[in-house]
């Protein structure tokens, strides 16, 4: 039995077969408080990125929501106030719940998350001095692109009110006139 064979009951020793190890239960969160998070650990920054902006997102709608609260409901009520917080945090917590379901349960937005920061790590970025020289080459030719519309458009202010199609101050509005 130490040469790892095993004795049947009929007597005869069999080479022992090797356990599989236990596949983790899917969807535990190492050393959780009861969360159970899916896929634990992949597509980290693509989830903890998607968290924050909801919670901005809830924030800012709870935030709204308490302020329309308290321009519809009569403020000499007695229920007022009651009413105004707890709407306003019944949304918050219901919308901490969804994102909470979002980001950390659902599988196919996960799997998505997932795809999506494997994707990115693909992506080549470019560097600092590449950024940089592409802004200035866009900002050169936005500056020639506008000097030369500007004077496509004198050129043609000229040629319309030579032959009198522009009526108005026109271009004597620019360089001044003798009159």
């Amino acid at each position: 039995m130490s040469d790892g064979l095993v004795t049947e009951p009929g007597g005869q020793e069999e080479p022992k077969r090797p356990t599989e190890p236990r596949p983790a239960r899917v969807g535990a969160a190492p050393g959780g408080f009861g969360l159970r998070i899916y896929k634990h650990g992949q597509g980290f920054y693509t989830r903890v990125g998607t968290a924050v902006g909801f919670g901005v997102l809830i924030v800012a709608g709870t935030v709204f929501l308490f302020n329309e609260l308290g321009g519809c409901l009569k403020q000499d009520t007695d229920y007022f106030l009651p009413v105004q917080y707890g709407i306003s945090t019944a949304f918050m917590l219901l919308m901490g719940i969804l994102i909470y379901w979002l980001v950390g349960l659902s599988r196919k937005v996960n799997d998505f998350f997932i795809a999506t920061e494997g994707e990115m790590k693909k992506v080549s970025w470019s560097t600092r001095k590449e950024i940089i020289r592409s802004t200035k080459v866009v900002i050169v030719a936005v500056l020639l692109l506008g000097i030369f519309l500007f004077l496509a458009d004198i050129m043609f202010m000229l040629f319309f009110s030579t032959i009198k199609v522009l009526k108005g101050p026109g271009i004597e509005r620019f360089f001044g006139s003798g009159t």
